[in-house]
């Protein structure tokens, strides 16, 4: 997963979307590891019904599977299903994974809820849940009495205010204590990004893309479901990668107070580079080491616009002159946000570098073929040097010694 920090800097960050069936809109999904019975069918019943409750807007039928004790829990249910109202939903389910029993009527369950957003989500996006629940013995009904974040630890957009909707051309803009105006312009930015990073990748993706904006830095935090600082990131792309199954839906997580210091360049570089990190997403795996994705992220934005290499690159570039040359690619955890942010930037530009240099030297279709390559490797052992021998016909060494020569004349 992937950031932007400072002026055109970034990082990777660990994201709360997991791969998944397509599932059918009202419906909970089918069970791969709760215990079978009677309390795990009972529970079922009730993510069923809250399900379909959310999907046909019904706050009456949704707060019925609420204990009605749980006055604060139906309190904030209320809220959340008005903030929720104007998101364009496709599907809404519950996978229930585990329960554990405090009794015969009583019971904590580990949901994960998936959600698709109408026309934009051709994969779920999941969300872990814990639910705490309580059997009527009148009704034999499982009612909610408590609902928090799972092992992602992450809230959703909605738990935190009302979410105003935009609809871009190529672009969904959902946004939380921000203006209209304000969503409008990231939306007509996001719609010059998409068809740029169509030209870059040759690939079919789906060609569209879903920003949320929410109201703070530490919202953005929340979302993510960590407790990192993120002052200095403009956006963020989530997004699981190296599983298994279907590639999830990407979400790309603007920073408005960081986002919103940049000029207009600055922006469509930011988000053209996290949209490259959307339409590669299915070939990006936990083989492909960061220098080669956020690199290639970096070439897609830079690859149609007018700026020389020193530009591109100016930490780098500093570097150089200073006979600062670097010995070796950029390594992963050159990449953390939290530490020097120069050395970020470097780390950044570097691998623009590589990419820039792949284009250039072999061409821009081995470039996406040395890509997919790495990334369809079994694993990180060997990928980069398996994909260097039987696309560009030569070794890391070799690569690394060309890389820095291009480095010398191109920044020094």
């Amino acid at each position: 997963m992937n950031g932007r920090r400072g002026r055109h800097g970034g990082r990777r960050a660990a994201g709360a979307l997991l791969a998944g069936l397509l599932l059918v809109s009202g419906c909970a999904a089918p069970d791969d590891d709760a215990a079978p019975g009677a309390t795990a069918r009972g529970i079922r019943a009730t993510l069923d019904r809250r399900a379909a409750a959310v999907l046909d807007h019904d706050t009456d039928a949704f707060l019925a599977t609420t204990d009605p004790g749980a006055t604060g829990l139906r309190t904030a249910e209320r809220r959340e299903l008005a903030n929720l109202a104007d998101v364009p939903l496709g599907s809404w389910t519950y996978r229930l994974h585990d329960v554990t029993g405090q009794g015969a009527d009583r019971a904590t369950a580990e949901v994960e809820l998936r959600y698709r957003i109408k026309d934009y989500d051709a994969a779920p996006v999941a969300a872990d849940r814990v639910l705490d629940l309580r059997r009527d013995r009148a009704d034999g009904r499982w009612y909610v009495v408590g609902d928090r974040a799972g092992g992602d630890g992450a809230r959703l957009l909605w738990q935190q205010g009302d979410v105003r909707v935009v609809h871009g051309t190529h672009s969904l803009v959902l946004g939380v204590g921000r203006t209209g105006q304000e969503l409008r312009a990231i939306a007509r930015t996001a719609d010059r990004a998409v068809p740029a990073v169509s030209r870059a990748w040759p690939e079919h993706w789906a060609g569209r893309v879903v920003l949320l904006v929410p109201r703070t830095v530490d919202d953005m935090a929340e979302l993510l479901g960590t407790a990192a600082d993120y002052r200095g990131i403009a956006a963020v792309t989530t997004g699981q990668t190296g599983g298994t199954g279907r590639t999830p839906a990407d979400r790309v997580i603007v920073n408005p107070q960081a986002y919103g210091t940049l000029g207009t360049f600055g922006q469509r570089i930011v988000l053209t580079h996290e949209t490259t990190h959307v339409a590669t997403r299915a070939r990006t795996s936990a083989a492909t080491p960061a220098w080669l994705s956020e690199g290639f992220a970096d070439w897609a934005a830079y690859r149609s616009e007018d700026r020389t290499p020193a530009r591109i690159a100016p930490e780098l570039a500093d570097a150089v002159r200073r006979g600062d040359l670097p010995a070796e690619l950029p390594a992963d955890e050159d990449f953390g946000f939290a530490g020097d942010p120069a050395r970020l930037a470097r780390a950044y530009e570097g691998g623009w570098a590589a990419c820039a240099l792949i284009a250039d030297h072999w061409g821009e279709k081995k470039l996406f073929a040395f890509y997919r390559a790495v990334g369809g490797h079994r694993g990180r052992d060997g990928a980069v040097e398996q994909a260097m021998h039987e696309v560009l016909d030569t070794t890391p060494q070799d690569f690394t010694a060309l890389w820095r020569e291009h480095l010398r004349s191109e920044l020094g």
